[in-house]
């Protein structure tokens, strides 16, 4: 079979398709050295009747012409399954009618198991929400010798049905060099953590955890490391951070979740059923004061007119305190949550100029009744005015929610920022 031309295909291929393809450094030549890949349906197949076809289809041809990437380094593929979730979870029953015999999806598996084990200089690897494409053999596939060199992985996947793993403790002894990490939260065992700890494993920098209640649902949180484990973990790597996002996560879980030892610097809240608790959020700021940087707290409610108030019955308002004990936030993110106005200008006083992302939604913000019957004070200019002067800068309320990509794509959002918190050694 000929080597197929790598450029021309692909631009063939996004021709046909009418998906989208960045080639985020400029560096993607024949040669196959860096190429970044996001799996979007164009809008000819924005429907769910004919969203999968096109999956399969392009995905396939895409793979083909990767099938001999002697010399290919970086490898990042991306689902978009946002249009399928708006029709609940995706499900074998709807598989099974695209696919019936699963004669395409095994199709793709095998071409994608024969891309790696044809790579000889791969070092970057990076697998999301791919629907099934990567498999619990896939990575047998790699010789030993790319393995051991394989500097970053991540494996994304919370559609792999019951107790599935991508990848297991025993595997991951191959990755010996691997410097970043992303896996679903249910997949990181204690033994995970106990082979990264090993001391013939380089320092992890950085490792990506995505906790979904998907996976929650159908995998034990028993197996998750311990205190101990972190504390042994982070001995082998004393610079590692760690990235966590939560879909929906009941707040009993996330209490079980963040032990005291863990690194965490960035913490990423997504809810459409579950919201997160004032605890949750006390509990974050006391443990991660010297690492916590980034702060995102997202719930897609119906009801406007009825956000939760992590203040509720409580002295200090959590919010506050977590501007107050982190000293090094930087990032702060709310949609959905009651934020008290002059709980805002508290937070842009306490981190001042170095809080470089204040982001609130203008329907999230309350303010006081006493603040409001003030005849004599515009209570808005005089909040923005206050917020701004903390701040150091100009500030204004985030006024359409549709512009913040970090609620209205949240998946692709945690992807992207995983990409850039993985590279960022």
């Amino acid at each position: 079979m000929p080597e197929p031309a790598a450029a021309g295909g692909i631009q063939t291929l996004r021709r046909r398709v009418g998906v989208r393809l960045v080639d985020t450094q400029n560096k993607y030549s024949c040669s196959n050295k860096f190429f970044v890949f996001w799996g979007e349906a164009g809008n000819a197949a924005r429907t769910e009747q004919n969203y999968f076809p096109c999956h399969f289809s392009f995905v396939y041809r895409f793979l083909f012409v990767l099938l001999f990437p002697r010399n290919l380094q970086k490898l990042s593929l991306f689902g978009d399954i946002s249009i399928l979730q708006q029709h609940g979870t995706i499900s074998n029953t709807y598989l099974g009618k695209v696919d019936p015999d699963g004669k395409k999806i095994k199709q793709i598996q095998q071409l994608f198991e024969e891309i790696l084990g044809n790579s000889r200089q791969l070092k970057w690897l990076s697998c999301g929400l791919m629907l099934q494409i990567v498999t619990p053999t896939s990575l047998s596939s790699l010789s030993n010798p790319i393995a051991n060199t394989m500097e970053h992985l991540s494996l994304l996947d919370n559609h792999i049905p019951g107790n599935t793993t991508l990848i297991t403790a025993v595997e991951l002894e191959r990755f010996v060099n691997l410097r970043s990490l992303a896996l679903d939260f249910c997949d990181f065992t204690a033994e995970m953590a106990r082979v990264l700890a090993d001391s013939n494993h380089v320092p992890l920098h950085r490792l990506s955890l995505l906790v979904h209640s998907v996976s929650i649902m159908h995998k034990s949180l028993d197996n998750m490391p311990k205190d101990e484990n972190w504390q042994a973990l982070t001995r082998n790597s004393t610079n590692l951070r760690v990235y966590i996002m939560a879909f929906d996560v009941k707040s009993d879980d996330m209490l079980r979740i963040l032990k005291p030892s863990i690194p965490l610097e960035r913490i990423h809240f997504d809810s459409y059923v579950t919201c997160v608790s004032g605890a949750v959020v006390d509990l974050i700021s006391r443990q991660y004061d010297k690492f916590l940087t980034h702060f995102i707290l997202m719930n897609d409610v119906i009801d406007m007119s009825a956000f939760p108030d992590l203040s509720d019955n409580r002295n200090e308002d959590p919010l506050v305190l977590l501007a107050w004990r982190c000293t090094r936030l930087s990032l702060l993110a709310v949609h959905g949550y009651t934020v008290w106005a002059h709980n805002l200008i508290a937070i842009a006083r306490l981190r001042g100029s170095d809080l470089k992302v204040l982001e609130v939604t203008e329907e999230s913000i309350e303010f006081d009744q006493g603040e409001l019957a003030d005849q004599d004070v515009d209570p808005v200019h005089n909040f923005i005015e206050q917020v701004s002067l903390g701040l150091g800068r100009p500030w204004h309320a985030v006024m359409d929610i549709e512009l913040l990509s970090v609620f209205t794509e949240p998946t692709r959002h945690f992807y992207r920022e995983m990409q850039s918190f993985s590279e960022g050694i």
